[in-house]
């Protein structure tokens, strides 16, 4: 009887009757067909999930990297902020102060007028507190020729104090048909201060508010 008659011959209703190697050959296949079934319903949504778990550590080991490089260079940050403070605190002591700044407004007047210049509006508004500093805002009119705002701006700089003055919507142009080169200029300039110890404080606490209202 060959191989193929063997097993068309094989009693289905009695297993025990079959030979032993259709039995090894039986439970072998069972294996291979529960393995096949367990690896397609479970250990491959298993692979899956370990290969995603892989992607997230290498992900977090590369953030853990960069986040631990930033807080060995923290020290460095820190000092070099420190020093940064320093340099801006010094450089905003070279303004003026808050009792120096009404004579600051007058020797821009004077300095304007000793350079020629008519001052047909020199109106200072209402002092701005910033963070660090205070504005204030000067609504300008002046009439006088081009070496004469040339000369203004000079004698700004050349004042005992560091005075910085800024123009903002500024128009610049001729009056009528004057062939003299007499020029009209209007618009806002403004000046800065430091603040005093009370106001920085007082600004200190304010910044710190807004922070934390928008938390």
């Amino acid at each position: 009887m060959s191989f193929i008659d063997e097993l068309q011959s094989l009693d289905t209703s009695n297993p025990g009757g079959w030979p032993s190697w259709v039995k090894l050959g039986s439970v072998l296949l069972l294996m291979i067909v529960i393995g096949a079934a367990g690896y397609i319903f479970k250990i491959k949504d298993q692979a899956k999930d370990l290969a995603t778990f892989e992607a997230t550590e290498i992900s977090k080991k590369t953030q853990f990297r960069i986040k631990q490089k930033k807080a060995l260079q923290l020290p460095a940050y820190k000092a070099q902020l420190e020093e940064m403070k320093i340099i801006l605190n010094s450089m905003l002591r070279q303004l003026p102060s808050k009792n120096e700044m009404s004579d600051l407004i007058v020797d821009v007047s004077q300095t304007a007028l000793a350079s020629g210049i008519d001052n047909e509006l020199f109106e200072p508004g209402t002092e701005v507190l910033k963070e660090f500093y205070a504005e204030k805002p000067i609504a300008l009119r002046m009439v006088g020729k081009y070496h004469d705002f040339g000369e203004f701006v000079s004698g700004v700089a050349s004042l005992p104090r560091v005075v910085i003055l800024t123009m903002h919507d500024i128009s610049l142009k001729p009056v009528g048909k004057d062939i003299n080169g007499v020029l009209l200029l209007e618009g806002t300039a403004k000046t800065y201060r430091y603040l005093d110890e009370n106001e920085q404080e007082e600004m200190d606490a304010k910044v710190a508010a807004a922070k934390k209202g928008k938390k």
